[in-house]
């Protein structure tokens, strides 16, 4: 996900986003303990979107 993408999501729906891809991320990490996936990068390109998503979230509490 860019970053101009996130930051035109509302902030309700920002926060709805960051708790979806927390379940994702940690739902592949599982899958991959269990059986490796064909591509691993997918899990450190995610939790990236994570930390992108937390940070607008963090810097709009900020602002505010």
């Amino acid at each position: 996900m860019k970053q101009s993408e996130i930051k035109s999501l509302a902030t309700a729906e920002l926060a709805e986003r960051v708790e979806a891809e927390v379940a994702n991320y940690n739902q592949m990490k599982l899958n991959h303990a269990v059986s490796p996936l064909e591509n691993s990068a997918q899990i450190k390109q995610l939790r990236r979107t994570i930390a992108r998503l937390k940070t607008e979230l963090r810097q709009r509490e900020l602002s505010k």
